[in-house]
């Protein structure tokens, strides 16, 4: 298909999964993601990671992978509990952002193309209010 075939018109730009990974908007997470029994790629928005996974300053008893790992096996167990070909799904979790209790926050997972040319699905982790 090229751009006269579109019924949208004329591409004006496009941007790329490799770009937004490149430019650090998204963090490939597949690696611990296969480990977690997750069988598609998967990333993280930035904003995902910087709220959820990162440690925030002065938060103690607290490790950034194990905190990769949580977001991961929710990920794993909201996926086995959706609807057979849901492309978008609730995924909970606690987290612990400061010294106190931790508290339940919401992230989204969206299964899509990997790519803007590749349609091999992979799963992309995004808070709610994230496109």
């Amino acid at each position: 298909m090229n751009d006269q075939d579109s019924p949208f018109g004329k591409i004006i730009y496009t941007y790329s999964r490799k770009q937004a990974i490149a430019d650090g908007f998204q963090i490939d997470v597949t690696e611990s993601a296969r480990q977690a029994g997750i069988k598609f790629p998967v990333f993280l928005t930035r904003a995902v990671y910087d709220s959820y996974v990162a440690i925030p300053p002065g938060v103690f008893d607290q490790e950034w992978r194990g905190r990769l790992w949580d977001v991961l096996w929710m990920t794993r167990h909201a996926i086995q509990q959706a609807e057979p070909a849901a492309d978008r799904i609730v995924v909970e979790l606690f987290v612990r952002n400061d010294n106190r209790k931790p508290r339940l926050v919401k992230l989204v997972a969206v299964c899509s193309a990997l790519d803007i040319n590749d349609a091999t699905p992979a799963i992309t982790i995004l808070l709610p209010d994230e496109d």
